[in-house]
């Protein structure tokens, strides 16, 4: 009885030590692993010719709850499972690697002017000679930052860190993220500037930059075009004298590079898209990120639109239906016209901006 007491204790051993070994192996200084316990225990049944017969899955088991338990292994909910008895998540996360300190607590103290080392003294899996390194440029820039001039995220990261995307692409470089965080220091402090996105757009022939008055902003890259020769032919609404491409959502990002063209005074910002819940979500975003602009929907055009829906109206792609801009965009408009945008809406029903061409438009000439 004492021998095969012995013997189960040993095999629990074997199997605990290499699987601690295979967790090992996988884990990293800074970032979680995935892993699919069914792979690791085929490992285990490689090495261990005697697997079955020493009911190697219940020691298994046994190994992989006492790593759980003490954190290493996470398991991911609502996954599924390995389909053995007693079964397990299929899927766990792998704990990041716990080290000792590294970093010289003098060397620390000398910087502790502009940085709080508390969470490294927590984390100590961080204080790695590669994240010393970034600290202490960091550290050289924050010295003389006075002297240094605002530029792009993009172009400060390839300073600081070696690599223009450090800071933004987290599959990349996972030690980015966060890396401001646990120094304490903000983008602003690095004299980081959020660049606009320059747009396309199409000044009227003739005009000056001084002469702007009245802009038009179309979604979609048809419709610009089509804009084009309405206003060389004298023939769009509202008569403007600019025209920029929307692109889509990303008007949104790239609005405020209008300032940076043009001078400062009030100016009339008209904006037509598809009558769905993208466009609709792109004008009340627009109107809500810059108050103090005059933007508004380009009804004459939304109109035109709506003449078309008969013979024009598409079935909406999938996506969230955001009701409140949805309402908001409707407040513009009369009675009449929210019911027929009601029923587009409730029938999962929209009409492309695209319905507007050359040859439509002649019949409102």
């Amino acid at each position: 009885m004492e021998q095969t007491r012995f013997k189960k204790v040993s095999n629990i051993d074997i199997i605990e030590t290499l699987v601690r070994g295979f967790i090992s192996d996988i884990q990293h200084p800074n970032q979680k692993k995935k892993i699919n316990i069914n792979d690791l225990e085929f490992q285990l049944r490689k090495l261990l010719d005697n697997y079955y017969e020493m009911d190697g899955y219940t020691l298994f088991h046994h190994a992989i709850e006492t790593l759980q338990s003490e954190g290493q292994l996470i398991p991911i909910q609502n996954t599924l499972y390995n389909g053995r008895t007693p079964s397990l998540p299929l899927f766990f996360w792998v704990n990041i690697k716990l080290q000792s300190a590294k970093w010289d607590r003098l060397e620390m103290m000398k910087l502790n002017d502009l940085f709080d080392f508390s969470y490294y003294e927590h984390h100590p899996e961080w204080q790695t000679e590669e994240e010393w390194i970034r600290i202490k440029n960091v550290y050289t820039f924050l010295k003389s930052s006075q002297e240094r001039e605002e530029v792009s995220l993009e172009e400060r990261s390839v300073e600081l860190f070696g690599h223009e995307n450090f800071l933004i692409d987290a599959d990349s470089f996972p030690e980015g993220k966060g890396f401001l965080a646990r120094i304490g220091v903000a983008k602003e402090q690095l004299k980081i500037v959020r660049l606009s996105e320059p747009f396309v757009f199409w000044m009227k022939q003739g005009k000056e930059i001084t002469d702007i008055q009245r802009v038009l902003i179309v979604e979609n890259l048809s419709f610009f075009h089509t804009s084009i020769k309405l206003l060389e032919a004298g023939q769009l609404d509202y008569e403007p004298e600019l025209i920029i491409y929307g692109e889509g959502t990303k008007i949104e990002q790239s609005f405020s590079f209008f300032f940076q063209i043009f001078p400062e005074k009030p100016y009339l910002f008209y904006y037509t898209g598809n009558l769905d819940a993208g466009g609709y979500t792109i004008i009340s975003r627009l109107i809500e990120k810059y108050p103090a602009c005059c933007i508004q929907p380009a009804l004459k055009i939304y109109r035109k639109m709506l003449e078309c829906a008969g013979q024009r109206k598409i079935p909406h792609k999938t996506e969230a239906n955001n009701i409140i801009y949805r309402d908001q965009f409707l407040q513009w408009f009369t009675e009449d016209e929210q019911f027929h945008l009601i029923q587009l809406w409730e029938q999962n029903m929209r009409i492309p901006q695209e319905v507007l061409t050359i040859e439509t438009w002649r019949r409102w000439m």
